[in-house]
């Protein structure tokens, strides 16, 4: 039982980090702040994902050297 639990729990946070994700890549051609949704949808998934986890760490670290070079 505890084991669907996680995959149903798995594959909501999935589901809804995907989502949050495309529409921030959807932004980054339409109006609104891709720059903030995109990491969001990064972070819904890094609570469930290594691999997004991961990523998340690499585009802070990006932010920090662009922020720290102006």
């Amino acid at each position: 039982m505890r084991s669907t639990l996680a995959k149903i729990r798995r594959l909501i946070v999935g589901v809804i980090g995907f989502t949050v994700l495309l529409i921030g890549i959807a932004l980054i051609v339409l109006p609104g702040p891709a720059f903030l949704i995109i990491p969001l949808g990064l972070w819904i998934l890094a609570t469930e994902f290594v691999w997004a986890k991961t990523l998340l760490q690499k585009v802070k670290e990006k932010l920090k050297r662009e922020k720290s070079e102006k």
